[in-house]
């Protein structure tokens, strides 16, 4: 997020403590613009990216459901004013007692990847209706989630075909192919899959559902390890899934619907942090180099757990004109992994940052709270503002 709107620069000037604020118009205005590009697709939010009870009810008013991933995060869901019946259990990670507990609770759609998985729904969520998840390769996704989770397209049937004697629902497939995905070949490779799978179950007799794509959709707001721009091709990911949905359903039928669970994509850019400088201070490393080093009072383990793996765009509002210098960035914790990895290129900053002077990390609104700790090293986590400049 670049252009901030004239309530979240209201709030961010007028903040004197750190804390993050997310731009609930900001919010409502990308899943509506999310809906027009994929007309008819059941949007479930992925909620780990941002459990905040304020965003939920704000997308569910929209016509939102919840992906969740524990009975906690879907009690949460429910009280926030979700419906039940919108929400599906997407970890394929379940303890008998989690699955209890959300089958308790109203819950009747449970993701799958093992046999072992699928007994314990059966036992515990009798009569659920589940959906497999296929593995992908993560390629071209900062973080391919490829090992975790998903099974092979022959376990897949395998499954499936077994649910139904196990009393159960086999109601659809799922993929994931990767968190901040910026390649459209990602999607193109998924549809492949998919159509041969279900193309195997045809075979076998059995009718899915639904097929659900997962998240993926990236953020547009993160820089490169060069500090630019990422640009991912977000129009041709999109014409990319248009064009498999309507293969999927021309080759199976137009009763088969479709499910997305956005996360990042709909919050990281709407979310900005308030922080302020510790130290802007210059060091000699081992070798002889000099570095300038920018100490944040926000890090790694207070809402940028991400800075490994991406880099958010920087703004110092008091320091609009100043000349500026490369630095290491790093938060402000007694940890090594608390800064910048070595690789990236350094930020460049105003050479005459001082102690308390504000920074606003732009685009941190995916998992700034999820990640947080409670407290490390006696930093505490950040509070959170909504800010809604259309219902002042």
């Amino acid at each position: 997020m670049t252009d901030l709107s004239p309530a979240m620069l209201a709030a961010l000037t007028g903040a004197t403590e750190d804390q993050i604020f997310f731009d609930m118009a900001g919010i409502r205005r990308g899943f509506d613009a999310l809906r027009r590009e994929l007309p008819g697709v059941d949007v479930k939010f992925a909620m780990k990216s941002c459990p905040v009870d304020e965003v939920l009810a704000c997308l569910a008013s929209r016509g939102a459901g919840v992906d969740g991933a524990s009975p906690g995060e879907l009690e949460q869901a429910v009280r926030a004013g979700v419906p039940v019946g919108r929400t599906h259990y997407g970890n394929t990670v379940k303890s008998d007692r989690d699955i209890a507990n959300a089958h308790r609770l109203g819950v009747r759609d449970f993701a799958t990847d093992s046999v072992e998985d699928l007994a314990a729904v059966a036992a515990h969520a009798p009569g659920a209706r589940v959906f497999c998840r296929l593995a992908t390769s993560g390629y071209g996704a900062l973080w391919g989630l490829s090992h975790k989770f998903g099974c092979s397209p022959a376990d897949a049937v395998r499954m499936l075909e077994t649910a139904s004697a196990m009393g159960l629902t086999p109601s659809g497939l799922s993929v994931h192919v990767g968190s901040q995905q910026m390649t459209p070949d990602a999607w193109h490779s998924a549809f492949e899959c998919l159509a041969d799978v279900l193309k195997a179950l045809s075979r076998r007799g059995i009718v899915l559902d639904h097929v659900n794509l997962g998240g993926g959709l990236p953020a547009l707001g993160y820089l490169d390890r060069h500090g630019l721009p990422l640009h991912p091709p977000l129009d041709k990911i999109f014409a990319v899934v248009r064009e498999g949905m309507r293969h999927l359903k021309q080759a199976h039928g137009e009763h088969l619907e479709f499910v997305v669970e956005p996360g990042r994509h709909l919050v990281a850019d709407h979310g900005v942090v308030r922080a302020q400088v510790a130290r802007l201070a210059e060091r000699r490393r081992p070798d002889g180099e000099r570095q300038h080093w920018l100490y944040l009072s926000c890090g790694r383990f207070s809402g940028l757990y991400e800075m490994d793996a991406l880099q958010y765009p920087l703004v110092f509002p008091t320091h609009p004109e100043a000349d500026h210098i490369p630095a290491v960035v790093a938060g402000p914790t007694c940890d090594s992994d608390d800064a910048y990895p070595q690789g990236h290129a350094h930020v460049h900053v105003p050479r005459n940052l001082a102690s308390g002077d504000p920074v606003w990390v732009l685009s941190s609104g995916a998992y700034a709270l999820s990640y947080m700790t409670q407290g490390f090293n006696g930093f505490a986590p950040l509070s959170y503002t909504c800010v809604d400049g259309e219902h002042l």
